[in-house]
């Protein structure tokens, strides 16, 4: 197979490059990603130099680079997207144009080259919140963000394309993803080094927002089996099946850190800040027999523990935001 990944330079698809090629050694991967702040070719500088592996510096909105690339590929992951809500909020342009633009392209070109699969990993923002139960695959779309209307909207265009060209597509929505190679703005990044520096750590609101965590490899393998094994045209939810409380969560890494509770700083809520998410995953367990492999407690240990020992790849992100 020759799959083609678009972000591939970011946290998940920089993780999930690296799991295929290890699984997968004879699969050749292209990498297609704009390196925007998000991207980071540190990400996959173990495996630059692999004969399987090809970077290709490019925007999904660019339909010449687009063409070039999917008209020789087997499959496309798309998880090129800008995706941090805060950053919508202050100006939701470049979410429209990447998340749906790009996604339209990149169908587009599927539908042009007779691509064999296309993958959209999508999230569970997309739902909204829910006070209780869980979200499936059936229930109504109600983002509450520029973000999460951006990726609802997306989802909406492949699942149409489907419909009307007959498109090999499906998407793939996750849970909120934790572990190595996250660019430090998302919130368990961000407080592991705020912590190591012994800054405070700014938690929105009262902290009693409810987030369901999922291992990114955990999410890497999911998205593996949706590939080889889903069916087209369909929707498949990937949760962790770890609901907290963002407050509890916080003093969880805090203590792994050894780091004393009053570095945290209540700060000023953000506009539409969804209370709680949560995923019913039945439909891929059913399916396709994946369930989360990784305990949440060890692998958050193992996620600060990378932070830890890698200072040198997020420091250098922090110098570039001054």
């Amino acid at each position: 197979m020759r799959l083609l990944v678009t972000g591939g330079a970011g946290f998940i698809g920089s993780n999930f490059i690296r799991y295929i090629i290890k699984k997968y050694p004879h699969y050749e991967i292209v990498n297609l990603d704009k390196l925007t702040y998000a991207g980071n070719l540190d990400n996959l500088k173990d495996i630059e130099n692999n004969s399987n592996y090809t970077f290709i510096k490019g925007d999904i909105c660019d339909t010449g680079i687009v063409d070039e690339l999917a008209k020789d590929v087997s499959a496309i992951v798309n998880f090129a997207a800008e995706s941090h809500v805060d950053r919508s909020i202050a100006d939701s342009s470049e979410f429209i144009r990447t998340n749906i633009d790009g996604t339209y392209n990149l169908l587009e070109a599927t539908k042009r080259y007779n691509v064999s699969r296309f993958i959209q990993a999508s999230t569970d923002e997309v739902y909204g919140s829910i006070d209780e139960g869980s979200f499936k695959e059936t229930d109504s779309l109600r983002p509450s963000s520029p973000y999460a209307a951006s990726k609802a909207a997306a989802d909406m265009l492949v699942l149409s394309y489907r419909v009307t060209f007959n498109l090999p597509v499906i998407v793939a929505r996750s849970s909120n993803n934790f572990g190595p190679y996250q660019y430090p703005e998302k919130i368990i990044p961000l407080f592991i080094t705020n912590a190591l520096d012994d800054k405070f750590v700014p938690l929105y609101g009262d902290g009693m927002n409810i987030r369901d965590w999922l291992y990114v490899m955990d999410n890497c393998q999911a998205i593996d089996l949706i590939l080889h094994r889903g069916r087209e045209g369909e929707v498949y939810n990937i949760g962790g099946g770890n609901e907290l409380r963002n407050i509890d969560l916080t003093r969880r890494v805090l203590k792994i850190l050894r780091k004393s509770e009053s570095l945290i700083q209540p700060v000023k809520d953000r506009p539409g800040h969804d209370r709680r998410y949560s995923l019913d995953c039945s439909k891929i367990e059913r399916e396709l027999g994946w369930t989360p492999g990784f305990d949440f407690e060890r692998a958050l240990e193992d996620t600060v523990k990378w932070y830890v020992d890698n200072r040198w790849w997020w420091r250098k992100l922090r110098h570039k935001e001054k």
